[in-house]
């Protein structure tokens, strides 16, 4: 998986700036807590932190294409799941090859291919190629975002990394907020490109961005689009499973220890038993694949539903390990560890933001670093939803018939921290620009009905906006406990093939994922197949709620987060009785405690 970070400038000789890239790259150990590694040419310094998993003792970066004077140097972040073809086919063309790694693969094609490396790549991936010959560097980014790549310019350059914390270790470089960057955080449209740091962008999804002596170009050698279904409805359940299959054997492969995240949703729950039987078929019948779950220590008595969750996940969770016959482990937690401060300032740092979903960050932190105890790659029903329709806005009324983005519905202002008026920062207007703007982009195709049409806007938006948040938060909290996460739901082919399927076919029987139900049978048990969707768990004890109002309180008396909160709306949840503290009020404290988490820990200026 690893971090990779580094800078290229014509301004200045890169060789005599070791300290800088040095500690760049520290910042990223966690993501890469195996080994580190720095090149450092006349105008290029590039670093990278490892965590091995395949091909231990040969994958080392940065990567040149030869020991001495090298024309190509890369640091790579990710997998690229077809490198084995790929090998075969350059060496076809007369490229020899060191190791057995997948990012020397990525190294002979580009000597091959150039910028036109990724069109062969599949796989979750984010790397930089310093081509010395031609004085260039290349970022380039996976078709869904996978795996994060953030940039920013520098005196006679530019600067990249895989998170911001790096970028800010350079002495050009430093942590400033403005109201555009509060905008983007909070408005929760979740816009490529931009962040919530003045002068930080990310390399988009399927994008490239290209720096020699001329300037900064971009281009994207990816984008979703409508193509026109012919399949009927039994062909088009075939070609799921075959996809989705496809997608969990291609990303079975490492020379670490395995296992799945296994919910007890039909996502992971299908995907877990492909990966089961995969495995079985490669070591044998009696091989078992490792599945977590994770629960807390007073949810079987305490239990209570909300506008997210419908039921208590662990019976499911435990009845499809048993069924798929994984070795199923259920991680339970101790509400009251996660207020921990230790634990959730891990957590605000991790993700370099104040955005975030509080208990249910620090849960799945504290769930990682569990399975990193026995696992160094795990994989994630995540994004499913998205490609199959799961959510509730895919079938609701309100929601399709609602003139702004679906997830503001749940999610908007009601659970969103709310920031002081005074700030006037007009977040209503710029939700209202930014969703013009996302609807043209939509690709439509001649003659779509309007149900279908509008069915096409709420899958586009939520595959290339809400699934970012979701992406960008398993990378930030899985990699800060040195365990790499897989999203075999996010395979560009699956995803292409869905998103053209009539809206028609993606809900046959009626209900949420009809598509990813059909194909899961015989691979769940009934009571999952037809479970309905179920968010991850929060917990539900009074005591948590307490001390979360305590927490709350303590982060007011913070001068800045007065000045940016608007605290007439956020002291009724203060309150309000612990055991009476709704979700959504909730989560409005939990913003609240992360912005101060965030404030103290990253120092940002504010220029408002």
């Amino acid at each position: 998986m690893c971090g990779i970070t580094g800078w290229v400038s014509f301004h200045r000789d890169a060789r005599t700036q070791a300290p800088v890239i040095e500690a760049m790259t520290a910042t990223l150990t966690p993501r890469g807590p195996d080994a580190t590694g720095l090149w450092l040419g006349e105008h290029a310094a590039i670093g990278h932190r490892r965590l091995a998993v395949i091909d231990l003792e040969g994958g080392t970066q940065p990567m040149t294409d030869r020991p001495e004077r090298p024309d190509i140097v890369l640091s790579h972040s990710g997998e690229i799941y077809n490198h084995h073809r790929l090998r075969t086919e350059l060496r076809g063309r007369g490229h020899a090859f060191r190791t057995r790694s997948d990012t020397e693969v990525i190294l002979r094609a580009y000597a091959e291919w150039g910028e036109a490396v990724a069109d062969h790549l599949d796989g979750m991936f984010a790397f930089a190629i310093w081509d010395e010959r031609a004085q260039r560097l290349v970022l380039v980014r996976d078709r869904l975002g996978v795996k994060p790549l953030f940039w920013s310019a520098v005196d006679g350059g530019l600067a990249f990394a895989s998170e911001p914390k790096a970028l800010f270790a350079h002495p050009g470089i430093r942590p400033r907020v403005d109201a555009d960057g509060l905008r983007e955080a909070y408005s929760l449209l979740f816009n490529t490109g931009p962040t919530v740091w003045s002068g930080i962008r990310e390399v988009e999804p399927g994008g490239v961005l290209v720096l020699d002596r001329d300037g900064i170009r971009e281009h994207r050698y990816w984008r979703l689009e409508a193509e026109h279904h012919t399949d009927d409805r039994d062909t088009t359940v075939e070609r799921v499973r075959e996809l989705v299959g496809a997608a969990a054997r291609g990303q079975l492969e490492a020379d670490v220890p395995l296992c799945s995240l296994l919910s007890g949703g039909i996502d992971s729950t299908v995907l877990t038993a492909l990966l089961a039987d995969e495995l079985r078929l490669r070591e044998g019948p009696e091989a078992r694949f490792r599945s977590y779950a994770v629960d807390y220590s007073d949810q079987a008595e305490r239990f209570t539903g909300d506008v997210l969750r419908t039921g208590h996940d662990t019976p499911y969770a435990t009845e499809a390990g048993a069924f798929i016959g994984t070795d199923h482990s259920t991680v339970v937690l101790d509400p009251r560890a996660l207020l921990d401060p230790e634990h959730r300032k891990a957590v605000v740092v991790a993700r370099d933001s104040p955005i975030g979903v509080g208990d249910m960050d620090t849960s799945l932190y504290l769930l990682f670093g569990e399975i990193r105890r026995h696992s160094t790659v795990a994989l994630s029903g995540e994004a499913a939803d998205e490609v199959f329709g799961g959510y509730p806005w895919f079938h609701s009324p309100k929601a399709l018939a609602a003139g702004t983005f679906p997830w503001l519905l749940v999610t908007g202002d009601e659970a969103a921290m709310p920031l002081n008026p005074e700030l006037n920062l007009r977040i209503g207007e710029f939700r209202d620009d930014t969703y013009r703007d996302a609807l043209a982009a939509v690709p439509h195709l001649d003659g779509e009905s309007p149900a279908e049409h509008r069915q096409r806007e709420m899958q586009y938006m939520s595959l290339t906006r809400w699934l970012r948040q979701l992406l960008h938060r398993k990378d930030r909290l899985s990699m800060a406990q040195g365990l790499e996460v897989r999203v075999p739901y996010c395979d560009h082919r699956l995803v292409e093939y869905a998103f053209s399927t009539p809206w028609a076919l993606k809900s046959f029987d009626g209900r949420e994922k009809s598509l990813l139900r059909a194909a899961g049978t015989g691979l769940a048990p009934d009571s999952v197949l037809h479970r309905p969707k179920n968010h991850y768990p929060a917990t539900h004890h009074p005591d948590y709620n307490r001390g979360l109002q305590n927490m709350a309180r303590d982060a007011l008396a913070n001068e800045q987060v007065r000045a940016l909160a608007d605290e007439t709306r956020v002291k009724p949840c203060l309150d309000t009785p612990p055991e009476r503290l709704e979700w959504g009020h909730r989560l409005r404290l939990e913003r609240v405690v992360d912005l101060a988490l965030w404030l103290d820990h990253h120092r940002p200026e504010l220029a408002l």
